[in-house]
C-alpha cells in the first residue's frame, strides 16, 4: 500500500500545476507602467511577451486611434483583468458597458509579430499603428445594438521601429464581467501559431479521448441496462468532451466563428450545470454505501431548475446567478472529497484508483471554478496567477479520472476472465462433456476482442480526421485550398477596408497531362514538386502566398500589388519554370516545362466581390492557352 499511497501524494502535488501549464510559453518579466511597455532589450527569437501591466483605460468612451488628443480622460488599470475590478470613480464599474484601451509599446527595429488574444468578453475591434487589424462581433453602446461573439485568434501586423500604438473597443451586455480577462501574447508568428496550434491539439486530444470513452461506456449501459454506472458516466465524459470544444482554445469557434452567442453559451452552460449531478449520480451507483440519496435528489432539482432559466432566459439573465451555482459546485465537491477520504478509512476494495481518479476531477474543477469566478483577481501572487489562469483543466482532470476508472474496470474485467478459467477448469475435471461450454467462453472472448479492434479502428478514423485539419498540400509542402480560402478572405477583408491594390496570379503547367501519360504519374509528382519549389524559392515577398490550387494548377496571392508589378512578377516566373528546361517531349509549345499564367488586378470596393477577382484571373488564364501557352496575360475588371 505504500507505493500506492506515494502515487496518490504524487499525483495531489502536481494538479494544482496544471493551470500553469497551459499551452503558454515562458513568457518576458516586462511589464507596462502608465500604459507604456519598452521593449526595445527584448529578443522575440526566444520567447514571446504578454502584454501585461498597465494599459489607458477610457470607461465609457469608444475611441479611435487618433482621437485621444481631443480631451479624453483615462486612468491606468492592471491588464488583464474584468473591468469590474476597476474604479474610475468612487462608484465600481459594472460587467455592461463599453470602454476603449490603448498600449503604447516601443520595438527595436521592424518586422512582423503576431498577437494571441484570447476570449474577450464579448466584441472588440482592434487597431495597431492606427489600422483595423480584426473585428469580433459588433460594438455597441446598448444591448439592443451589440452582437456577441468568442473567437480566440491569432492575428499579424507589421511592427515598426520605435514606438506603436495598440487601440482596442470593447463593449460587452452578455456576461456579469466583461473587458479583457486573459493576456494577450505578441511574438513572431511561428511562435504564437506554435502556441496556438498546440492548444488547439492537446484540446482535441482530450475531446476525442473523451468522446471515445463517453461513447464506449454508453454502448456498455445498451447492452447492460441494470447498470447504470455506464450510462451515468458515459454522458459526463461526453458533456465534458463537448464543453473543452467551447473554452479554453475554443476549436468549435474555429470551425463556426459565426455561430450564434446565445445558443453556443446556453450549451456551455448547461455542459456545466447538469455535469454536477451526473457526476454525483455516477459515485451514488458505483459506491451507494457512501453517498446519500437526499443530497444526489436535492442537486437535481437545483440543475433541474437552473436548466429550465438556461433554457427561457437570454445569458445576461442567468450568467448573474451563476455564482450561487459555483459555491453550491464547491460545497458538492467538498462533499464528494469528504466520501471519497471514508474509502481508505473502510479499506474498500482498489480504493485508490477511485482515490486518485476522484482528487483529480476535484482538484482541477476546483480550478476552474475558482479561475472564473469574481475570486480570481490580477493582485494574486504570482504562484497563484499561474495556477488559475486557465479555464479549461477539468478536461484534462476527467481524463485522469476516465483513466482510472478504466484500469479499474480492466482490473475487474482481468479478475472476472480469471475467475471464469478456474471454474472451466474445475467444471473440466468434473465433466468432460462441457467442451461446447468452453467453446463458447471462447468465441465470447473473440468477440471481445473485435469490439475492441473496431473500436481502434473507430479511433484510428478519428486521428485521420483530426490530420485532415491540415493546412498544407501533402506533395508539395505549399499552402492547400483550404488555407487559401481563408487567407485571400481575410486579405480582401483587409484591402477593402484600407481601399490596396490585391492581385492574383492563376498558373497552370502546359500540356501536364501529356506529360504524365508519357513520363508517367510518379515523374510527373517529381516534376509538381520542382515547380512548386520554384515557386516558394522565387524573390516573391514574405507576404505573398503560394498555394497548389489542384492537379497542376498554382496561385499565387500577391498583397497590395499593382497590376505593373503582379504582371512582372508572373513574367519572372513564367521564365524561371522555363529556365529549368525540365523535359517535356509531348509538349506543343517547347520540348521543356512550360505554365501559362492568368493574372487579375483589383482594388476592392463595395461595387466588386472576391469572385470578381478570382474569375478575372481565371478567365485571363484561359486566354493565356488558347493563346498559344507559355505566356503571360492579363485582364483588368472592365
Amino acid at each position: 500500500m505504500g507505493k500506492r499511497t506515494t502515487l496518490l501524494i504524487l499525483i495531489i502535488l502536481m494538479l494544482p500545476f496544471i493551470g500553469g501549464c497551459s499551452n503558454e510559453i515562458v513568457q518576458t518579466k516586462a511589464a507596462a507602467q502608465n500604459g507604456q511597455l519598452d521593449l526595445n532589450q527584448f529578443d522575440f527569437n526566444n520567447e514571446v511577451v504578454a502584454l501585461d501591466g498597465q494599459w489607458e483605460f477610457f470607461w465609457n468612451q469608444l475611441l479611435d486611434p487618433g482621437e485621444f488628443n481631443s480631451g479624453a480622460t483615462a486612468s491606468f488599470e492592471n491588464f488583464p483583468a474584468s473591468w469590474t475590478k476597476y474604479s474610475t470613480t468612487e462608484t465600481p464599474i459594472s460587467g455592461n458597458g463599453y470602454a476603449t484601451y490603448r498600449l503604447n509599446f516601443s520595438n527595436p527595429t521592424n518586422e512582423i509579430l503576431a498577437l494571441k488574444i484570447p476570449k474577450v468578453r464579448t466584441a472588440y475591434k482592434l487597431w495597431i499603428n492606427g489600422h483595423l487589424i480584426t473585428t469580433i462581433g459588433k460594438l455597441g453602446t446598448t444591448r439592443d445594438d451589440m452582437v456577441p461573439q468568442y473567437l480566440p485568434q491569432v492575428v499579424f501586423f507589421d511592427a515598426q521601429q520605435g514606438q506603436n500604438e495598440l487601440v482596442m473597443q470593447v463593449s460587452n451586455y452578455y456576461r456579469p464581467s466583461g473587458g479583457l480577462l486573459y493576456s494577450i501574447t505578441m511574438g513572431h508568428p511561428a511562435e504564437i501559431l506554435n502556441i496556438r496550434y498546440h492548444g488547439m491539439a492537446y484540446e482535441l486530444f482530450l475531446f476525442g479521448a473523451l468522446m471515445m470513452m463517453g461513447i464506449y461506456h454508453l454502448a456498455l449501459f445498451f447492452f447492460r441496462r441494470k447498470d447504470h454506472t455506464p450510462l451515468y458516466f458515459g454522458l459526463f465524459c461526453i458533456l465534458v468532451a463537448i464543453r473543452t470544444m467551447l473554452i479554453g482554445e475554443a476549436f468549435f469557434y474555429v470551425l463556426f466563428p459565426y455561430a450564434d452567442f446565445e445558443i453556443v453559451y446556453k450549451i456551455q452552460s448547461l455542459t456545466y450545470y447538469l455535469g454536477v449531478p451526473l457526476i454525483l449520480m455516477f459515485f451514488k451507483a458505483i459506491l451507494p454505501e457512501y453517498f446519500h440519496t437526499r443530497i444526489v435528489r436535492i442537486t437535481q432539482i437545483i440543475a433541474a431548475i437552473y436548466l429550465i432559466v438556461v433554457l427561457l432566459t437570454p445569458p445576461w439573465i442567468y450568467s448573474t446567478i451563476n455564482p450561487i451555482y459555483q459555491i453550491w459546485s464547491l460545497l458538492m465537491i467538498f462533499y464528494l472529497f469528504a466520501m471519497l477520504m471514508r474509502i481508505p478509512h473502510h479499506r474498500a476494495k482498489d480504493s485508490w484508483l477511485i482515490i486518485v481518479g476522484g482528487l483529480a476531477l476535484i482538484i482541477t474543477c476546483i480550478i476552474d471554478i475558482v479561475t472564473l469566478s469574481s475570486l480570481n483577481t490580477n493582485s494574486w501572487p504570482p504562484f497563484l496567477k499561474m495556477i488559475f489562469q486557465a479555464d479549461d483543466n477539468s478536461s484534462t482532470g476527467q481524463l485522469i479520472f476516465a483513466i482510472s476508472y478504466s484500469f479499474l474496470l480492466a482490473k475487474n474485467f482481468s479478475e472476472s476472465l480469471e475467475y471464469k478459467t478456474v471454474m472451466s477448469e474445475k467444471l473440466t475435471q468434473i465433466n468432460s462433456q462441457l467442451d461446447e461450454l468452453v467453446f463458447q467462453r471462447t468465441k465470447d472472448l473473440t468477440t471481445s476482442n473485435e469490439k475492441i479492434e473496431q473500436q481502434n479502428l473507430e479511433l484510428e478514423k478519428i486521428n485521420q480526421d483530426l490530420q485532415k485539419l491540415s493546412l498544407k498540400d501533402p506533395l508539395t509542402g505549399l499552402w492547400n485550398r483550404r488555407k487559401y480560402d481563408k487567407t485571400i478572405a481575410m486579405e480582401w477583408s483587409r484591402c477593402l477596408k484600407s481601399r490596396k491594390p490585391i492581385s492574383l496570379l492563376f498558373i497552370d503547367v502546359d500540356y501536364f497531362k501529356d506529360y504524365n501519360d508519357l513520363y508517367g504519374h510518379i515523374v510527373g509528382d517529381e516534376c509538381l514538386i520542382t515547380i512548386a519549389d520554384t515557386l516558394k524559392t522565387a524573390s516573391l515577398r514574405s507576404s505573398d502566398m503560394v498555394v497548389r490550387y489542384g492537379g497542376e494548377e498554382f496561385i499565387v496571392l500577391l498583397s497590395e500589388t499593382d497590376k505593373n508589378d503582379a504582371i512582372e512578377t508572373a513574367n519572372k516566373l513564367r521564365k524561371i519554370i522555363e529556365e529549368l528546361a525540365i523535359p517535356h517531349e509531348a509538349s506543343s509549345v517547347k520540348k521543356c516545362v512550360t505554365v501559362s499564367i492568368g493574372v487579375s488586378h483589383l482594388i476592392p470596393d463595395p461595387a466588386t466581390s472576391l469572385k470578381d477577382l478570382v474569375a478575372i484571373a481565371d478567365k485571363a488564364l484561359y486566354y493565356a492557352k488558347a493563346s498559344g501557352r507559355n505566356q503571360v496575360k492579363y485582364l483588368d475588371a472592365k
